[in-house]
């Protein structure tokens, strides 16, 4: 049984796709249940976030149970499966488990480093064990997975990755804006340096990250922040967030994207959406609406980017981009630590794919000692029509010994196999172990069979 993964986030495509692929908690199980109900599905689980939704199954044939998955997701989501695949990633076997690893820790979200994917794996694989979807071979690497998710929180500080870029990134803002102020194109008075009293500023996006730029204005003294997002209620709901926190914010629709650039020093956008956000066209719109002289900072923290590359070329305007931060020495610690959540990773993962290895071997090995089982007792009752008066005594002596015999034959290559199995290769062996020793007849070998062989 291998694991196949067929998912699709913010890496892969754009909002308005990833709200057509959503999957609400109410419909989970019902999807869960559609696909191991068909014939090439044995086990599933669904991982679903505002950010990505990815089904886990264990297979036995690659390309029927793709075909079932993505069908699934078709049929859900309305789109066609040509549409869909244009933004579907697909993993197999140990490319799956690695992935599910990766997303664990934190390492493949916006914000990196977050833990509340680790809640959502969790709640995901006990909704596929409730309702009887989640079988050994999901089990083992749901319970992995978020031992890797654990490990990585615990031994690392990717906890404050995400945190650490925002911080910078708006710590730059302010600098720029305080560097304005000095050369005599705003009151240098209003803007200390490193801090964003008596600013504005726009946040454009509503999840993980646009949730902590809220944050972090805040602290820095913001006056204002103005949020907008493609869905109204997130954005009114970060809105009312920030006010609890004791920062003025409100919230407005996507539309009026130029006006509320128009008002702010600082825009900070973290969308997840493919393409471009902000375009050329909406910061020159703004820019013509205020006063001359008063610039204009743009944090771009999206993957890929949220504004358009030529709005930097604007005069006033300074676009921060992911690179340019990641490349700030306050964020190496965070690159360091990501580094260090990978290898766990790594780690983690070697000996999952071992352990996953090895657990193939057993049935097989057991396989293997049911067919010297069979060739013994064959012989014997061959032994037994030829020799019906033998002492019962001189009967067990000799079965004894034929059993010792292959016994003995069969110990050397078993104990090579669960060495062998274990290396990367391991799979083709077992076919090999499997072909050599027929063990495709297991269970139907008589005593015919046993007299060709022996002639």
């Amino acid at each position: 049984m291998s694991i196949l993964l067929v998912g699709l986030s913010h890496h892969s495509a754009p909002v308005a796709l990833l709200e057509s692929v959503a999957v609400a908690e109410a419909d989970r199980d019902a999807l869960t249940e559609s696909l191991i109900g068909g014939r090439h599905v044995d086990e599933a689980m669904i991982v679903t976030t505002c950010n990505r939704v990815e089904v886990y199954a264990a297979v036995e044939a690659f390309h029927p149970a793709l075909d079932d998955v993505v069908g699934l997701l078709s049929r859900h989501s309305g789109l066609s499966a040509e549409e869909l695949s244009r933004h579907l990633y697909v993993r197999y076997s140990e490319s799956a488990a690695e992935h599910l690893f990766s997303v664990a820790s934190g390492l493949d979200s916006m914000v990196v480093g977050e833990q509340q994917i680790i809640g959502q794996i969790r709640t995901a694989y006990q909704s596929a064990s409730d309702i009887g979807a989640a079988g050994t071979t999901l089990h083992r690497l749901a319970q992995q997975a978020l031992h890797v998710g654990k490990r990585v929180h615990t031994e690392t500080g990717i906890d404050s990755a995400g945190s650490s870029v925002v911080s910078v990134a708006l710590d730059r803002a302010a600098e720029l804006l305080a560097e304005g102020a000095s050369a005599g194109t705003t009151t240098a008075a209003a803007v200390p340096s490193r801090r964003l009293d008596g600013r504005r500023a726009v946040v454009l996006g509503a999840g993980a990250m646009g949730g902590l730029a809220v944050a972090h204005l805040g602290r820095a003294g913001i006056s204002h922040i103005d949020v907008t997002n493609r869905t109204p209620d997130r954005a009114d709901r970060l809105s009312e967030i920030a006010r609890d926190s004791g920062t003025p914010a409100s919230a407005f629709p996507m539309e009026d994207l130029a006006d509320g650039i128009a008002a702010a020093d600082i825009l900070f956008t973290c969308t997840g959406a493919v393409g471009a956000v902000v375009t050329l066209g909406d910061v020159h719109t703004a820019l013509a609406r205020r006063g001359p002289g008063r610039p204009l900072v743009i944090c771009d923290l999206g993957m890929p980017r949220d504004v358009d590359p030529s709005v930097s070329g604007l005069p006033g305007v300074t676009v921060l981009g992911i690179e340019e931060l990641n490349a700030d020495p306050a964020t190496s610690a965070a690159a360091a630590d990501a580094d260090a959540a990978r290898t766990i990773v790594d780690t983690e993962l070697a000996a999952y794919t071992q352990a996953e290895r090895m657990a193939g071997v057993g049935p097989l090995i057991g396989q293997l000692r049911g067919r010297g089982g069979q060739v013994v007792a064959a012989e014997m009752r061959r032994l037994e029509s030829r020799l019906p008066d033998l002492d019962d005594r001189v009967r067990d002596e000799v079965a004894n010994t034929v059993r010792r015999v292959v016994d003995k034959l069969l110990h050397p290559p078993t104990v090579r196999f669960k060495e062998l199995a274990a290396q990367p290769d391991g799979e083709n062996l077992a076919a090999v172990v499997r072909t050599l020793f027929d063990l495709d007849s297991v269970g139907r070998l008589d005593e015919t069979s046993v007299d060709e062989e022996a002639s």
